[in-house]
């Protein structure tokens, strides 16, 4: 092997396997997320995330899309999903799969009730390890393809 097909090819990995503590920090995170979430606190949500945020979606036809958001853009979007007011509450159940100490897929199926009004939705997150710190990095949802936007 050449040095340079050296440098394309990422280190060994051996496989991270988390404990039940980086399961409980993950979880941990999330209720924080949550409560933020549900008290439609998007400034504060936003101060969990690592910008550029990228943001993956589909429309009605099938058509997926991704794009980038910087801060602005994400309480502008997000202010209209959770700064709606009305009455939310979420129900999640989240399987994680660490990838890395510091990098962990997220997969989410959670029911949301609005002023009694329930939906059920799947989505994932991207989570980032940076500073000491969990942060959400990408997020996956389908449906968000023909919001204005």
């Amino acid at each position: 092997m050449t040095q340079s097909q050296t440098r394309m090819t990422p280190p060994a990995d051996p496989g991270f396997v988390p404990d039940a503590a980086d399961f409980a920090e993950l979880d941990e995170w999330f209720r924080h997320y949550d409560a933020l979430a549900e008290a439609g606190d998007v400034a504060g949500t936003a101060e969990l995330a690592m910008f550029p945020l990228n943001t993956v979606t589909d429309d009605a036809a099938g058509e997926g899309s991704a794009r980038q958001l910087d801060r602005a853009a994400y309480l502008e979007m997000m202010g209209g999903v959770l700064g709606g007011g009305g009455d939310l509450r979420m129900e999640s159940r989240r399987t994680p799969y660490f990838l890395t100490r510091s990098l962990a897929v997220v997969l989410t199926e959670a029911e949301f009730t609005l002023d009694g009004a329930r939906q059920r939705v799947r989505y994932a997150d991207l989570l980032v390890r940076t500073g000491g710190q969990w942060r959400f990095q990408t997020m996956v949802q389908g449906g968000w393809g023909g919001q204005p936007g």
